[in-house]
């Protein structure tokens, strides 16, 4: 018995299978090929709106170039104290971001609330340009707790993020797991929820080492192609991502494979 996390687990087959597919011919490089494009097209498709989509290799290279597109080197973040990005990523969002600031917030079983929100950007001194301005709020989504935020309780969050000029990221590396623990579309878990940068988790549900940086507002999206550059995560054998996505997505196997990891923890718990 072996209890640990998808992250020491084979990748599944039918991703291998769509990765060997994709392992035919040549292709365009940097992300024009016809791949690319089409798993691009699915996940707006997915997500019920036009998005725009960045394929990068890893979980933390993804909250790294979703903050850098919303928070200047002078702003801020607000996060859960134990977030990924707080605990487990080192310096890299300020290494991304130029020099952006992280706010950790006490929360209440890894989520956060818009009382709590609010209570930390109103204690906040006024003296500028002496202190780090919050620019973003980012939550995650399954929480390092385990937890999960359901669509009432996260449009709340985001509406009083979006009232104190805050753009809301979402740490989706289980993503796929809250969706099916809370039993609501992808879109009602994000952007109609009010988030607008998502951070979609492939690595920890069955994908080989695939991430997409997903902008539910392109424009918010105009220097990410920059930033996914200079940060080193611009492949230049991009279908290799996208084949991963493919297989990934194809006829729901993210959400049968979070389904049965949900239902294996439940049945540990329970235990």
């Amino acid at each position: 018995m072996f209890f640990a996390f998808d992250n020491t687990a084979p990748a599944h087959p039918a991703v291998m299978d769509a990765v060997m597919r994709a392992n035919s011919g040549s292709a365009a490089s940097y992300g024009d090929d016809p791949l690319t494009a089409q798993v691009t097209a699915q996940i707006s498709e997915i997500f019920e709106r036009e998005c725009a989509v960045y394929f990068v290799t890893t979980g933390s290279a993804a909250n790294g170039i979703a903050l850098t597109s919303i928070c200047p080197p002078y702003g801020a973040v607000l996060c859960y104290e134990s977030s990924h990005i707080n605990l487990d990523e080192n310096t890299l969002p300020a290494l991304y971001t130029g020099g952006a600031k992280l706010c950790p917030l006490p929360g209440e079983s890894g989520l956060l609330t818009p009382a709590i929100v609010a209570r930390y950007l109103d204690q906040l001194p006024s003296h500028p340009p002496h202190g780090a301005v919050p620019h973003a709020l980012s939550i995650t989504n399954v929480s390092e707790c385990g937890t999960v935020y359901h669509p009432a309780a996260l449009a709340e969050l985001c509406s009083k993020a979006h009232s104190r000029g805050l753009k809301v990221h979402m740490d989706g590396a289980r993503f796929a797991n809250a969706l099916v623990a809370s039993g609501c579309s992808p879109a009602e878990a994000t952007w109609k929820s009010g988030v607008d940068v998502l951070s979609f988790g492939g690595t920890k549900n069955g994908c080989l080492a695939a991430e997409a940086v997903v902008f539910f507002n392109p424009d918010l999206a105009r220097v990410t192609e920059w930033h996914r550059k200079r940060t080193g995560h611009l492949w230049s054998k991009m279908r290799y991502l996208a084949a991963q996505f493919e297989g990934y997505l194809d006829g729901g196997l993210w959400l049968e494979l979070a389904g049965h990891a949900n239902a294996m923890a439940r049945r540990l718990s329970d235990g």
